[in-house]
């Protein structure tokens, strides 16, 4: 795998990027976790003026040998489908993203399906889908390692192209039971608690889903604690290229707003190999996926909004969007009390 060589955020400009935020014309910390996001983004660009250039969202698409059996609500067939939807502008991502004005972009990473080439989908195309896990590895080493390349080469194409903000999507029916073996693993954590009802399984079928689960997870051989071996056996093409964005994207130091249960699993095996990765992230939200928080709790992690989301595509991070933008603009353009000529009250605070 390419070494990435991701700094730990500078502290140089801590001290002045709190001073600016603390003597805005309002009290300390009024704005909360608005404060928060805007003094983040400075440290990570290093600047007293931040600015979020040409943010752009990508969904990158696979699918999954498991959802030939019944994990999910939906057929796999729904993967490639979507696509098509997305292509057309008809989804929630299409939505929100075409809302705020961010840069979308699809990605076929591995989905058994052939596009037409005047679809503005990037074919990344590694295989078509993985193979069942119940059975085999979902992926060789080599397909493993080639999917994290083409994450990392996808987003500096974004970085060339003036980006400085990025988000993650991802499709792919059965990718959560993927997503919970990931967590179980490399979180330690009981499989029990990590599978959830996905796309919408009753309490019956997250029972299934679990004996599934867990009947592929005892036939693991591998270390329970090697994000390449557990992504290579459990992953899917779509998760292992986004975990390779991300630690692209921190050695580019963009920041990275990260969705919910999915994304948060290829930050997971992501911070495995670098844990600095982390610096350069907000989370837009808890999902209601359950074992979501889990991930959050690992990363030691504020989430920006808790208001029952799961669809998944990365609709999490462009409902957060405005929030994150009202932050910087905050930092940016309100006046300090020394520049609007009002008195101000001193004390002690923290961002």
């Amino acid at each position: 795998m390419q070494n990435f060589h991701i700094e730990s955020l500078s502290t140089e400009l801590d001290d002045k990027i709190l001073n600016k935020t603390n003597t805005k014309t309002k009290p300390l910390g009024s704005l909360g976790i608005l404060e928060r996001i805007a003094c983040k983004i400075a440290k990570i660009q290093g600047s007293l003026n931040p600015e979020i250039t040409e943010p752009t969202v990508i969904v990158f698409a696979g699918d999954h040998g498991i959802a030939d059996d019944g994990v999910s609500f939906y057929p796999k067939s729904v993967s490639y489908q979507m696509l098509y939807n997305y292509m057309g502008g008809g989804a929630a991502i299409n939505v929100f993203s075409r809302q705020h004005g961010i840069n979308f972009k699809v990605v076929d990473a591995g989905v058994d399906h052939d596009f037409e080439p005047d679809l503005n989908i990037i074919n990344r195309k590694v295989a078509y889908g993985t193979k069942n896990y119940r059975f085999e590895s979902a992926m060789t080493k080599e397909q493993c390692l080639e999917a994290i390349e083409k994450g990392a080469g996808i987003i500096e194409d974004c970085h060339n192209e003036g980006s400085n903000f990025i988000a993650f999507g991802e499709k792919g029916i059965g990718n959560t039971s993927s997503a919970a073996l990931i967590l179980s693993l490399l979180g330690n954590i009981p499989l029990e608690d990590c599978v959830g009802r996905g796309t919408g399984l009753d309490k019956a079928g997250v029972k299934s889903k679990y004996e599934l689960l867990n009947e592929s997870l005892s036939k693991y051989t591998g270390k329970k604690d090697d994000a390449l071996e557990v992504m290579t056996y459990f992953g899917g093409f779509e998760i292992a290229m986004i975990m390779g964005g991300m630690l692209k994207a921190a050695e580019l130091k963009m920041t990275l707003l990260i969705d919910g249960f999915i994304i948060s699993s290829a930050l997971l095996a992501a911070s495995k190999i670098d844990s600095k990765v982390l610096e350069y992230c907000l989370y837009a939200h808890k999902s209601n996926e359950k074992a979501h928080i889990s991930m959050l709790n690992i990363f030691g992690a504020e989430p920006i909004m808790d208001i029952d989301m799961r669809l998944g595509e990365g609709t999490g991070t462009m409902v957060c969007y405005p929030l994150v933008k009202s932050a910087v603009l905050y930092f940016n353009e309100m006046a300090s009390f020394e520049d609007a000529g009002v008195s101000e009250a001193v004390e002690e605070a923290t961002v």
